[in-house]
């Protein structure tokens, strides 16, 4: 059986920087994607021309730099991630080739096999942050499925994790001893109550 070899990890976009080359549709909900998750994130827009949607949404967050002109491969200095999503698929490929040569992870909007990783669905409850990746096979199941997790995830897990914090930091003994008695806390959580999935 074919499984998801894509290795999650979460990470700080407003300590590093982002590069997205593109200012229409697609940029705006790469833009949008990012900033729901981390309105802090530190971007940078490249484009000839942007809409005027993605210009009210940098407005509102003063970490996104809106640079009107079109790409060259010095914007790619001192980046850390890069998202290409022009409307020019020459251009794409381009910001692939020179982004891979300088050993950065690069995204080209709608083109898989380009993509060093993907944005897949996520579901932000206060600390607790889910996320969700089909591989890029099929995002309206990642999208389901974030809805489904969305839904049954209680609003006040947040106060949960905070008080496990708080609860883990009165432990005494050695690591395995703590990790033991955290695992003895929240052993409820995981207990099978009833089935999630329709299907």
């Amino acid at each position: 059986m074919e499984r998801n070899e894509l290795y999650p990890i979460f990470v700080k976009v407003h300590q590093i920087n982002v590069l997205i080359v593109g200012g229409g549709n697609v940029g705006l909900e790469k833009l949008s994607f990012l900033l729901k998750s981390s309105p802090r994130a530190n971007v940078e827009v490249i484009s000839i021309d942007f809409i005027p949607e993605l210009k009210a949404l940098a407005k509102e967050h003063p970490t996104v730099k809106l640079t009107q002109k079109p790409y060259e491969t010095s914007d790619l200095e001192k980046r850390h991630l890069v998202i290409g999503c022009t409307d020019d698929l020459t251009v794409n490929l381009q910001i692939n080739q020179e982004a891979k040569a300088k050993h950065l992870l690069v995204n080209i909007a709608d083109t898989p096999d380009q993509c060093d990783y993907y944005l897949g669905g996520i579901v932000t409850k206060g600390h607790v942050k889910i996320a969700i990746s089909t591989n890029g096979k099929s995002p309206t199941t990642a999208k389901r499925i974030r809805q489904l997790l969305e839904d049954i995830i209680p609003e006040d897990i947040n106060e949960m994790v905070i008080n496990l914090n708080d609860y883990r930091k009165t432990l005494k003994g050695d690591f395995e001893e703590k990790v033991d008695q955290m695992n003895k806390v929240t052993r409820k959580l995981v207990q099978k109550k009833r089935r999630l999935w329709p299907w």
